[in-house]
């Protein structure tokens, strides 16, 4: 009984409201903003507005409604945002408020724009859809430039090649090539040495130790074999005698005596002493 007297009561409380609303029209919201020349009905619109733009994001926020009603909701939101541009900028031209600039931006925080398309915003779930969510993923930063003094860290000795030997697989492979190479340059020099005998040319050995004018002038003195088979040095500096060595090794010393035993005046005399006799 009591659960029928409580849908009685509901039922006549919405008869009763219906009455009491007959005869009164309900008064729509213009289509276009333009059109409202008074200022409290603007700023009435624009209440309205903001109320069912809250009433939709926080629908929105369930991730159960689907894909499809989830789109619909945030188009239809992002519709009505541009809306509530539209009267604010009417309130601002009938004298009121500009709410576009001291206005609370609440709403419009709730959205997240997609980097380069500037206006549509995603709401609640509609960040997750798919496609969506790619857009908002950020692109890794490119690593870093290492510095002329970071990449100078990494430049040793085996950066230029001289630890190529070290692993024992090169010097093996390089022996082996000399080894080839040599035997070539060996069979080479034999059959043109044959190829002269053939023809009755003589062969002669060139002397290895022989000394050419030009580098015996670069080089100083070097060293140069004779027609006697005996190796001669040419000098290109006065080179002093033994004798000579002797006696400006003995002037030497007794110089050192002179300095370290006579006094300045003997040194004087003796000085004077040579001057006189030329010496």
């Amino acid at each position: 009984m009591a659960r029928n007297a409580e849908k009685a009561m509901t039922a006549l409380a919405r008869f009763r409201q219906a009455q009491l609303e007959e005869g009164k029209v309900k008064e729509r919201r213009p289509f276009l903003a333009s059109e409202c020349n008074e200022l409290p009905k603007a700023e009435k619109w624009r209440r309205q507005i903001i109320g069912e733009i809250s009433k939709k994001v926080a629908q929105i926020q369930n991730a159960g409604l689907g894909e499809f009603r989830i789109r619909d909701l945030n188009d239809e939101i992002n519709k009505l945002l541009r809306e509530k541009g539209h009267w604010e900028y009417r309130i601002k031209e009938l004298g009121g408020p500009d709410y576009a600039r001291i206005g609370p931006k609440m709403l419009d925080h709730e959205g997240k724009e997609v980097p380069g398309n500037r206006g549509y915003k995603y709401f609640g779930a509609a960040k997750d859809l798919p496609g969506v969510r790619e857009l908002f993923e950020k692109e890794p930063l490119p690593p870093p430039r290492k510095t002329r003094a970071e990449l100078m860290k990494d430049i040793d000795a085996e950066y230029y090649g001289y630890r190529d030997e070290d692993d024992g697989i090169l010097e093996p492979l390089e022996q082996e090539h000399e080894k080839k190479v040599i035997a070539e340059a060996v069979e080479k020099w034999k059959m043109e040495r044959e190829a002269r005998l053939a023809r009755g040319e003589e062969e002669e050995e060139e002397n290895i130790y022989a000394v050419h004018e030009e580098e015996s002038d670069e080089e100083g003195a070097k060293e140069r074999e004779g027609e006697d088979g005996q190796q001669k040095f040419i000098a290109h500096v006065p080179v002093p005698t033994q004798q000579e060595i002797e006696e400006a090794l003995v002037r030497r010393k007794k110089m050192e005596l002179l300095q370290k035993y006579a006094s300045e005046t003997l040194l004087a005399q003796s000085e004077e002493a040579k001057t006189l006799l030329g010496l």
